[in-house]
């Protein structure tokens, strides 16, 4: 953490939850010390409304920045865009060339939020004591929020980073020294685990409806099982990861059933195999899971999956996301608007992978299936010619009609680039049933085909199959009965855990997933060989150089930033960006 933002101030924190708690009366407060913190916090609207600052704290754009640079930036999914050149550190990234002062390895506003999650956690319980208002279960929801943020913060840097400075308690004072030595990855992801599973019986199933701009985008309880589900995957358990991904499948099934008994729903649609078996209304079930209406059921147009979930934001689908208000004269999400851009005419700093965006138009369908496939319309806008944009996130709706020979897409009209409040989704179903079916595809027993492992095999192979086949059946922009995915193409471990590789791209594109899902398989597979395959398909001149960068398995991490080597001796340079070793890092085999 840079030697400048050591402190915390209590000011920064209440200002920057004012935007979503409404309340002024903490604007001028002393600096910070421990006095002036116990004297702080002594009611519940105190507790809050640092709490709103956590979730301040991540809706900056430095913070979603981070994501969509550190999750994608470095995959196959996108390349520079429009005036690439005048952003030299984004540039640098994109061909691979990183160093340890690249502003993007700066890591300060997720420890910013790392210790504002402290701080609550620290002074709140003596808010319980003061204030009956704020009772015992009060106070254990919000520990159990709280830490969910603080892990989900520590979740990206080791994914980014491996190792890092890990602490639990909050830096409040000049008296408390940052130099912290790098804590092992496998030893933060077990400590963030543990930290998860003690909390998560006390995360709230559904906040109030009251002030629900704010409310809709808070950590629950579902939440909190899919950062499991995806924390352990990563560990290579993966019986806890069925385990908590069923958790949230199940969970988003009985509030689908509520809706549907309660009359909320607008009906139900089943779809089984390509065929409509009841309709109307915006809910169906795609062979079996409630996932949202991709098509119009009664005309050609598809797309609307793509509008709930990115237009509107807080869909049914959502888990978590960071919230930002629809209205001009509020937070907007200026990471989206400087690196996506306006799809309407420009593309931003950053612009789909060529292979990518012509993908359809040429006929590779290396990434996509077929022209059915609404995601490739979703993912990307061809706006003139031979320039093509990143469509999600950047506009409100979009609709494509498949009546045609060549599908005919219309648009709606992208907020003013200043003005962008698409929210930034951090979980989602889609998301965790494809976590499940990577977990169940590492599950096989390739070493007995035979008698008893063959029929298990085959029955767990099922199961993984019909989660990604029910993802692309929603996706799939044809009433035809015919299935676009064949389960004999995929019954072997290797070959279902491509497809599920395959399918989380396509319908996780620009969401800040894919460079860590190829991080992930890589440390899997102990070499980096499936991510050089992916990456280098997007390289037109210097593929030789990044694929020497990252056949080393260090390579696939980022460097500390150079600051954070001034003022933490404890920290050792990643030996892929810098010279030294460290016994931490391992070259790939």
């Amino acid at each position: 953490m840079k030697l400048k933002n050591k402190i915390i101030t209590l000011g920064t924190i209440i200002t920057m939850g004012v935007s979503l708690s409404s309340c002024s009366d903490f604007l001028e407060i002393k600096p910070l010390n421990d006095i002036v913190l116990e004297n702080f916090w002594n009611e519940k609207s105190d507790v809050d409304n640092i709490v709103a600052g956590c979730y301040s704290a991540m809706q900056t754009q430095t913070f979603v920045d981070r994501c969509i640079i550190w999750g994608e930036s470095r995959s196959d999914n996108m390349i520079g865009g429009n005036n690439i050149a005048n952003v030299q550190s984004l540039s640098n990234i994109f061909k691979e060339n990183i160093n340890s002062s690249n502003e993007f390895t700066a890591w300060n506003s997720f420890y910013n939020i790392i210790n504002r999650c402290n701080t609550v956690l620290k002074y709140a319980p003596s808010v319980a004591e003061k204030d009956p208002n704020y009772t015992h279960s009060d106070l254990l929801a919000t520990e159990a929020e709280v830490s969910a943020l603080r892990d989900l913060c520590y979740f990206y840097l080791i994914r980014t980073f491996r190792d890092v400075p890990y602490y639990t308690y909050a830096y409040t004072d000049d008296s408390q020294s940052l130099a912290l030595p790098a804590t092992k990855f496998d030893d933060v992801l077990d400590s963030v685990i543990t930290d998860l599973e003690r909390v998560q019986d006390n995360a709230l199933k559904v906040y109030p409806e009251t002030q629900s701009t704010y409310n809709t985008g808070r950590v629950t309880q579902d939440a909190i099982h899919a950062m499991l589900a995806d924390m352990y995957l990563w560990k290579g358990d993966y019986n806890n990861t069925v385990k908590y991904a069923d958790l949230v499948i199940k969970s988003k099934m009985d509030k689908y059933k509520t809706n549907l008994s309660s009359g909320t729903s607008g009906g139900v649609i089943y779809i089984v195999n390509g065929t409509i078996i009841s309709g109307g209304g915006s809910n169906k079930l795609v062979n079996g899971f409630p996932l949202i209406n991709d098509n119009s059921i009664t005309g050609n147009n598809y797309g609307n999956a793509f509008g709930t979930i990115f237009g509107t934001g807080n869909s049914n689908e959502s888990i978590l996301e960071l919230t930002y208000e629809h209205d001009n004269t509020m937070l907007s999400n200026g990471a989206i608007s400087n690196r996506y851009g306006n799809a309407t005419s420009n593309p931003g700093h950053i612009k789909p992978a060529d292979f990518i965006s012509t993908d359809i138009s040429d006929n590779s369908f290396t990434v996509f299936h077929n022209i059915y496939d609404t995601r490739y319309y979703e993912n990307i806008r061809n706006i003139s010619g031979t320039l093509y944009g990143i469509n999600k996130y950047t506009t409100s709706y979009g609709q494509v009609n498949f009546s045609t020979t060549t599908p005919k897409t219309t648009y709606g009209t992208p907020a003013a680039a200043a003005y962008c409040h698409s929210n930034w989704i951090l979980y989602r179903l889609s998301d965790v049933m494809l976590m499940k079916a990577e977990a169940l595809s590492q599950m096989v027993n390739i070493t007995d085909t035979t008698g008893a492992y063959h029929s298990y095999n085959d029955s767990i192979l099922r199961v993984a199959f019909n989660l990604v086949n029910s993802i692309n059946k929603r996706s799939y922009g044809s009433t035809s009965s015919t299935d676009t995915l064949k389960y004999t193409s995929f019954n072997t471990k290797q070959s279902m855990e491509n497809l599920v590789f395959d399918e989380r791209q396509r319908e996780l594109m620009f969401e800040g997933k894919r460079w860590y899902d190829l991080v992930r398989r890589s440390r899997r597979d102990g070499n980096t060989t499936y991510l050089i395959r992916a990456v280098i398909r997007k390289f037109t001149e210097g593929s030789s150089a990044a694929q020497s960068k990252l056949s080393k398995m260090d390579g696939i991490y980022w460097p500390y930033n150079e600051n954070e080597l001034k003022v933490n001796s404890y920290l050792v340079q990643n030996p892929a960006f810098g010279s030294g070793e460290n016994s931490s890092y391992e070259i790939s085999k």
